[in-house]
């Protein structure tokens, strides 16, 4: 048995200390949005609620999908590093960018290249962590009977745009290492930030390469997607060589408001091996505002749904 807590969209709070040269560019839509809006619902208060209740139940292992920092400044990339310190070391956590964590070009060693070594695949010795380059992804880390799969579709775009791409030599490196990977056995966890099929999002807010992605899915199959973006609890069902494979969204951690979306959760996934492969529990951990806790919000087994029932929500969704 292995246990995986999930989590996205942290949006670490942290001074936004800049010069006014750093908001000529998308930051200045950035800064206004979180100004108006965004201060006002990430919390790090429910962060560090999030970190107790994760002591408290001690996963094995802590994903993060994305949106770390909030505009891209340099002096938000620091803090978030020193948040996921909070989280456990980096051979226990593993990160991958989403599109804040790329609102703009930044110098490597100065803003992901912090936390490079939550990154690094195992196959990577004598290398402090994924180069500035997207051909540092895939990375793969085996976890007992897991392999963690991390794919970045964090990249600069126009004022206007939280679009994500895989891009072409990306893909062509996940499809070969989804099939090994299988062969060997593993119960394979593909991580990204962005939704991995159409849904709710508008144009500028998605996945540009989804359908190469599910194609690759189709072929090599995986036994769970998970990925955040949207703050919101999604559960879907992607085509796998053999069947449905989920795919599950969580909302922002930090989110200490219920607003149009909801308020802070994580998920914690139970992975159990059996003689008919896999089996995976959902277990959702919701903050509670009045206790100051995050508490268990109901669960779910997923790999219960159908073929048929490929890009369609579950009832759970609607619930959480």
């Amino acid at each position: 048995m292995f246990t995986l807590a999930h989590l996205s969209d942290p949006h670490v709070p942290s001074p936004l200390a800049f010069d006014l040269r750093a908001l000529a560019s998308k930051r200045a839509f950035g800064y206004w949005s979180w100004q108006r809006r965004r201060v006002h619902i990430h919390s790090a208060h429910v962060l560090e609620a999030l970190t107790r209740d994760l002591t408290r139940i001690g996963p094995n292992h802590v994903v993060v999908t994305g949106d770390l920092v909030n505009i891209s400044l340099l002096s938000e990339f620091p803090a978030a590093a020193l948040w996921l310190k909070t989280l456990g070391p980096p051979e226990r956590v593993s990160v991958v960018p989403g599109n804040h964590d790329a609102y703009v070009g930044v110098p490597w060693d100065r803003s992901l290249g912090l936390w490079a070594a939550y990154m690094s695949g195992d196959d990577d010795p004598g290398r402090d962590g994924p180069s500035s380059s997207p051909t540092a992804f895939p990375y793969v880390r085996r976890r007992g009977g897991i392999a963690i799969v991390g794919l970045s579709t964090a990249l600069p775009t126009p004022p206007g745009s939280a679009a994500g791409r895989l891009g072409r030599a990306q893909l062509e490196r996940l499809e070969p290492l989804l099939a090994n990977l299988g062969a060997a056995g593993l119960c394979r966890v593909v991580l990204l930030h962005h939704p991995p099929l159409e849904g709710d999002n508008p144009q500028r807010k998605r996945l540009v390469d989804a359908n190469a992605l599910q194609a690759v899915i189709a072929r090599q199959g995986a036994e769970l997607l998970l990925h955040g973006h949207d703050h919101r609890c999604s559960i879907r069902t992607m085509a796998g060589p053999a069947g449905g494979i989920p795919a599950v969204g969580v909302p922002s951690a930090s989110a200490r408001l219920a607003t149009s979306k909801p308020i802070g959760q994580y998920h914690l996934y139970t992975v159990t091996p059996g003689t008919r492969g896999w089996t995976i529990d959902l277990q959702i951990q919701r903050y509670n505002a009045a206790s100051g806790r995050f508490e268990d919000a109901g669960g779910h087994r997923l790999g219960e749904q159908a073929a048929r029932d490929v890009g369609m929500m579950t009832p759970l969704a609607a619930n959480a």
